[in-house]
């Protein structure tokens, strides 16, 4: 018989000057993705590109012990606004150093050398996996199809971040 998937609670950041619910697409494609494959939204908001607004956000949803996934679209460029890799990396307990990597391999093999400018990041912070995604539509596609939904899913051997965050199995402390 087959392990069934334990679903996570995921909470959903976008960060944008511009955005609101209507046009925030990349929010939307991993509301759509997280939800198609057995998750559960806990949360979902915009914020300005602010590195304290987005700090203020996060750092709530990490404290909350009903949401064990952050996932952030947007702000991880090298404009002059872009501040969630800052606003983020300082409440993580650990880094997820192979992340960013993976994910600019993947985004070469879709925009070449472009992806170069890509600041995406993940970390661990107080049982919660969190994860900064650029804010392309395109990105997130290729963040979640090509990485997130097998490490989000507690049936993915060897090894996964569903495992970790899940009270009943993840070590804690």
């Amino acid at each position: 018989m087959a392990e069934p998937m334990i679903p996570l609670s995921v909470a959903v950041l976008t960060v944008s000057d511009t955005r609101t619910e209507e046009t925030d697409r990349s929010g939307q494609v991993l509301v759509e993705r997280l939800e198609r494959t057995g998750h559960r939204l806990a949360d979902k908001r915009i914020v300005r590109d602010d590195i304290y607004q987005i700090r203020a956000v996060v750092a709530a949803w990490i404290a909350d012990p009903d949401i064990q996934v952050v996932l952030t679209t947007g702000g991880t460029g090298f404009t002059g606004r872009d501040s969630t890799p800052e606003a983020v990396s300082v409440l993580f307990d650990k880094r997820i150093e192979g992340f960013g990597e993976l994910f600019r391999h993947l985004s070469w093999q879709e925009i070449g050398s472009s992806t170069v400018q890509s600041r995406c990041l993940a970390g661990l912070a107080n049982a919660t996996v969190i994860f900064c995604l650029p804010g392309s539509t395109g990105a997130c596609r290729t963040a979640w199809d090509g990485i997130l939904a097998e490490q989000l899913d507690s049936r993915h051997k060897p090894c996964n971040f569903a495992n970790l965050v899940i009270p009943e199995r993840g070590q804690h402390g």
